[in-house]
């Protein structure tokens, strides 16, 4: 197997506020977007010749990736100009397929030991894997090694095998693509037609951001890899345990704990006397103040965060100012995307561009809009749209 398409073409609705401004593949975790990640899975099975099937906003991707040169792959663009499925969004790379081929969701975070022996299966098969929650996905029917039947979301399913949107094609899948908006059907199709498609199960590394609270569980599995390395300065006084990453011209200042996995990107300015706990990921340019504890969080670039805050179980977007003694405490709280209704357990979810003034306490579950203002002392709770003003 030589050559891969990924598909990187959707918005993910579910997860906004986050991809309101980006699409979902270029969502970043531990300092790369998530589509990185699939493609250096890639590359560590000597696959280059890769296909990226783009579509909302695909200039930040092509800005990213360019010709692929500096990831060590030669990179072919398509673009699906209407997000109208994963079936119709293969069709597009049609004339760019020359062989048999993988086909790979730019949106799921995949390790190169999940795709290691399925690289080598003959055409055609798809990657299933073993999970909790089966309803989010496409249940697989399996018998003698061969897949009988995928039922998307199911409000009961049969077993707890779920397609991973991994695929292991010949050219003879367009020969069905074209009719179909999404690849389940399209398999289905080829079964009831007679063709066999193998299911070759997995028990690597694979996960997909559904809602904004999947952004956690995607961080913590990247940190469990990450190793530890400083780029940065650390003063007096400062204590590091773990794997810690830290960046190029960032400074630790005096009195600052933290414990790995941590990583923490470029010039940003960390305390004194601030706590960084287990699984977080702070990007480029950020600012946090003294006395400031923060874990199992994503926080992105240029951020600045105030003195005296808790930030536990939260994610914050881009260019965030907050003020001090911020409070996002986890707990749990039942959240509604889309007229779904989810018991979950996290702290705070701020949008990019948000700006919090001093002693804001977020309640557990609170989702905050892009671009919105929320003035000193106040409470938040539930969902905020964009652009929301709190006085």
């Amino acid at each position: 197997m030589k050559q891969a398409v990924i598909l990187a073409a959707g918005e993910g609705q579910r997860l906004r506020p986050f991809t309101v401004n980006r699409p979902k593949v270029m969502l970043f975790i531990a300092d790369k977007p998530i589509l990185q990640y699939v493609i250096e899975a890639l590359v560590q099975k000597g696959i280059r010749n890769i296909v990226l099937v783009v579509g909302y906003r695909k200039e930040q991707v092509l800005d990213y990736f360019g010709s692929g040169e500096s990831f060590g792959v030669d990179l072919t663009y398509v673009t699906q100009e209407r997000q109208l499925g994963t079936a119709h969004a293969l069709a597009q790379a049609k004339a760019a397929i020359k062989d048999d081929f993988l086909v790979l969701p730019g949106d799921n975070l995949i390790a190169a030991d999940t795709i290691d022996q399925f690289a080598t299966i003959e055409p055609e098969a798809v990657l299933v894997k073993k999970v909790d929650n089966p309803m989010r996905y496409g249940v697989v029917t399996i018998q003698r090694g061969t897949v009988k039947e995928i039922i998307e979301k199911p409000e009961e399913a049969a077993s707890n095998l779920v397609s991973t949107g991994i695929y292991s094609f010949s050219r003879a899948i367009f020969d069905f693509a074209e009719p179909q908006l999404d690849l389940p059907d399209v398999v289905n199709r080829m079964i009831s037609q007679g063709h066999k498609i193998k299911a070759v199960e997995t028990e690597g590394a694979w996960l997909d951001a559904i809602y904004p609270w999947d952004i956690l569980n995607l961080n913590d599995a990247v940190l469990q890899q990450a190793q530890a390395k400083s780029g940065g300065t650390i003063e007096a006084g400062v204590s590091v345990k773990g794997q810690v990453s830290i960046g190029k011209g960032t400074v630790i200042r005096s009195n600052s704990y933290i414990a790995g996995p941590v990583v923490i990107g470029d010039g940003c300015e960390i305390g004194p006397s601030v706590c960084i706990f287990p699984a977080t990921s702070i990007g480029n340019n950020v600012v946090i103040s003294p006395f400031t504890e923060v874990k199992n969080s994503v926080i992105g670039s240029d951020v600045n965060i105030g003195s005296g805050g808790i930030i536990h179980d939260s994610v914050i977007d881009n260019s965030c100012q907050i003020g001090g003694r911020f409070a996002a405490c986890s707990g749990q709280e039942e959240i509604a995307v889309n007229q779904e209704h989810h018991l979950v357990s996290f702290g705070a979810m701020l949008g990019e561009g948000c700006t919090l003034g001093n002693s804001v306490v977020a309640q557990p579950g609170v989702i905050v809009g892009n671009y919105s203002q929320i003035r000193s002392l106040k409470l938040l709770s539930g969902r905020l749209p964009d652009r929301s003003l709190v006085v």
